[in-house]
């Protein structure tokens, strides 16, 4: 038997719109009953705005220790490329018991605004060496045990790398540690399953990394594997990516792989920010997600997506915190928009016309692409469905809101500090207060391993 418990809002956002004095009661970690028009009883937890949890689309948990470190200028041109060849230096350095505890870090921090699901697509197989561990899925295993730890819900993309460039480029000596051949990603696979098996509602899905990463024949045998699972793909994030698949194939990225390949709603196009007019219109049928990761684009120097096409076009799209530079959800959001606006040089660019929310369309948007993206059957707060909410705290600031969704447009675009006040995922209240319940905790490993991990690296 199991104990029913309840909450109220006195809104709440609910997949027909907001409701008002709405009752949600929740048993075994799923949402049993919704009420609206329901008077607080005094029974329960009362609260001011109820939200859904947001899927964090695309997450490399491990390089949250290196957020900060990265941003001085030793080359003249600084980019993703010099970027990442700090990143080789850097994941050197980490054995399993740090990938455990950076990731749990993030994880917290990911609840702590507002994030209940992570797509963590995760490379960091091997040792130092490039050798097997015993168990060849023992960092996955780390990966699962801090999502345990901290209480979010995992979908996990363990990632298929073989080759450092298109054509089949060998792998380089930075690479080594998540370079695999088929036969151990089908291992690695198993390990993962096994991983991941005692974790309330985990998904596991499929990861070749990118185009320059994998050749046709290894990215035909990928996409067969888990045929009902997500499947998530770096793609044309770099001008130099797109330019050096022109030169090898004649082809840009994304149309290379959409004339050779099956892609449909399960596959994710992570980032996919150099597209043509032509190939966005071709991603939009196929019905893949796109993946966008705005501060982490940013903070690359990648580009700028065109959002507002692909929503004109009735195209998909998930939010994630990839490097984790910095983890906000809202923030994520807030840059998706404002990208669009220095493009355009227009104001409320995604929403739609009519006097709509800015911050509820984007949102909404970003709440429907991260389910679809992260492979879970369905957005929102519903019967049946997960008990993951996240409230918003009323007293965040000076502010009062008139309808709503101002309640979103302010914590997306005017808070001073953040506005998350409790989180719930799968029933169980992980964040109070703003913070999370075991945040000290992990926070004080955190702090030992990175001092540890900072200290390798000068």
């Amino acid at each position: 038997m199991t104990n029913p418990s309840t909450l109220h809002f006195d809104w709440a956002l609910l997949p027909a719109g907001w409701g008002r004095d709405v009752r949600v009661t929740q048993d075994g970690g799923r949402i049993a009953a919704i009420e609206t028009g329901v008077p607080a009883d005094g029974a329960g937890e009362r609260h001011a705005v109820g939200l859904p949890g947001l899927g964090n689309g695309h997450s490399h948990a491990f390089q949250r220790a290196m957020a900060g470190l990265t941003e001085w200028k030793d080359v003249a041109a600084a980019s993703f490329w010099s970027w990442r060849d700090t990143l080789y230096r850097f994941l050197g350095a980490f054995d399993p018991g740090d990938v455990e505890a950076v990731t749990a870090q993030a994880y917290v921090e990911m609840l702590e605004t507002g994030y209940t699901r992570v797509g963590e697509f995760h490379y960091l197989h091997h040792d130092a060496n490039g050798r097997e561990y015993a168990d060849i899925g023992e960092m996955a295993a780390r990966v699962a045990t801090a999502a345990a730890d901290t209480g979010i819900a995992l979908t996990l993309l363990p990632v298929f790398y073989a080759h450092a460039g298109f054509g089949g480029t060998p792998p380089t000596a930075g690479q080594r540690r998540f370079v695999c051949s088929l036969g151990q990603y089908e291992r690695l696979l198993a390990a993962c399953e096994a991983a991941t098996a005692r974790l309330p509602d985990a998904v596991l899905g499929v990861a070749p990394h990118s185009l320059r990463a994998v050749d046709e024949s290894e990215l035909r045998v990928l996409e067969r594997l888990r045929p009902r699972d997500p499947l998530h793909l770096h793609i044309a994030e770099q001008t130099q990516e797109v330019e050096d698949c022109v030169a090898w194939s004649g082809q840009r990225p994304v149309e290379w792989l959409l004339d050779r390949f099956p892609v449909d709603a399960r596959w994710s196009l992570i980032h996919a920010t150099h597209v043509t007019p032509i190939e966005l219109a071709r991603v939009v049928r196929s019905r893949a997600a796109v993946g966008l990761c705005p501060i982490t684009e940013a903070n690359l120097g990648d580009g700028v997506f065109p959002a507002a096409e692909l929503l004109d076009s009735g195209g998909s799209f998930s939010v994630g915190s990839d490097s984790n530079v910095t983890i906000d959800a809202a923030g994520e959001l807030r840059l998706l928009e404002y990208g669009q606006r220095l493009i355009r040089r227009a104001r409320n660019v995604l929403a739609t016309p009519g006097g709509h929310s800015t911050g509820r369309a984007v949102f909404e948007r970003a709440q429907a692409g991260g389910a679809q993206s992260l492979g879970v059957p369905a957005a929102g707060l519903y019967v049946g469905g997960s008990a993951d909410l996240v409230s918003l705290d009323a007293g965040a600031g000076p502010f009062v809101a008139k309808r709503p969704d101002q309640w979103l447009d302010h914590w997306i675009f005017a808070a001073r500090r953040p506005s998350i006040d409790c989180v719930w995922r799968a029933g169980r209240k992980l964040v109070r207060g703003g913070r999370h319940v075991q945040a000290e905790t992990i926070a004080r490993r955190y702090r030992e391993v990175l001092t540890r991990l900072v200290a390798k690296l000068d």
